[in-house]
């Protein structure tokens, strides 16, 4: 290889294609949202709110699942993605995952927090000058919130 070689070697050569080829798995990989399979938190919180919710809007249709209302239904799965990925600042990773163990998948169980907080935002909504801490009303519901009993209230609907 002399000084006028075209070839495209070394580290910063490396490094160029390494992002390449990030940029480009990021394009094609990561908007698959699958609600059955938790998403990197990194990759999902480097999404902007449009992407994250037209990824979860994508799912549902690939899933053939049929919604009153598909974009507030991702919108919904965008805010317990988005507290999953926040980690142990919130009360959700660990509500998810024991939901799970009670024999919910992960998508009935985000629909399971996930109804739990639309009911807030509803309450919230009709009487916004209720008062009282909707975080510390949400980290309690979140605590009671059973599989049997989130199983219940759909069957009573």
């Amino acid at each position: 290889h002399g000084a006028n070689s075209s070839s495209f070697e070394g580290p910063e050569a490396s490094a160029i294609l390494h992002h390449a080829l990030t940029v480009r798995l990021h394009e094609e990989f990561a908007m698959q949202y699958e609600a059955n399979d938790q998403p990197h938190s990194a990759t999902w919180l480097e999404l902007d709110e449009t992407e994250r919710v037209d990824a979860v809007m994508d799912y549902h249709r690939r899933a053939k699942l049929k919604l009153e209302n598909l974009e507030l239904h991702a919108m919904t799965h965008v805010v317990v993605e988005n507290q999953v990925a926040l980690g142990e600042a919130t009360a959700v990773p660990a509500t998810l995952n024991r939901l799970m163990h009670e024999g919910l998948d992960r998508h009935e169980a985000i629909h399971a927090v996930g109804s739990i907080l639309m009911s807030i935002v509803f309450d919230v909504l009709q009487a916004p000058d209720a008062g009282g801490d909707i975080n510390a009303r949400y980290s309690r519901e979140l605590a009671t919130l059973t599989a049997a009993g989130w199983r219940s209230n759909l069957n009573d609907q």
